[in-house]
């Protein structure tokens, strides 16, 4: 037996204005897109935009729906839609905001773990990492070069 250690790199950005001028943009459209979420019962919007190669920029949101499980988390939203309108782009970067109706959200939230093994799916497809930078709605924001380092040890279609 031996112990295997996996570790992640993460490059920590201590505020909006500390971004790249092209990422802030992608991230404001994140945020707008957080506007428009609809999320009634967890009261916690999310917004995601997504760079393609072929310079289209995809934003999503949450959709909550009353048969709670049914909904759509905004990486989800975005990334099918990217698949469905731009089936041969590939994805390049990907930002994320979300913030809460009850509190303000300060701390970087990455995506939940559904919507990692969505993002996962796709770079192993294209077999090109995503760049994703995520935030609350303020503060830090958080850039991992690839979905890699939030999901270790993923599952992909190798395995089938």
């Amino acid at each position: 037996m031996k112990d295997v250690k996996i570790e992640s790199t993460l490059t920590v950005f201590e505020d909006f204005n500390e971004l790249p001028e092209a990422i802030k943009d992608l991230l404001q459209k994140a945020i707008d897109a957080r506007k428009n979420a609809y999320a009634p019962y967890s009261k916690f919007s999310v917004g995601a935009a997504i760079l393609l190669d072929n310079q289209q920029v995809v934003t999503g949101n949450n959709q909550e729906n009353a048969s709670y499980p049914s909904g759509l988390c905004a990486e989800r939203t975005a990334i099918y839609y990217a698949g469905s309108q731009f089936p041969e782009a590939k994805i390049l970067k990907m930002a994320l905001t979300a913030g809460s109706r009850e509190h303000q959200t300060i701390t970087p939230i990455p995506p939940c773990g559904a919507c990692r093994q969505a993002i996962a799916e796709y770079e192993v497809k294209q077999d090109t990492p995503i760049e994703i930078y995520f935030m609350g709605e303020t503060g830090k924001v958080v850039k991992s070069a690839s979905l890699a380092n939030l999901l270790p040890l993923g599952f992909d279609r190798s395995f089938l």
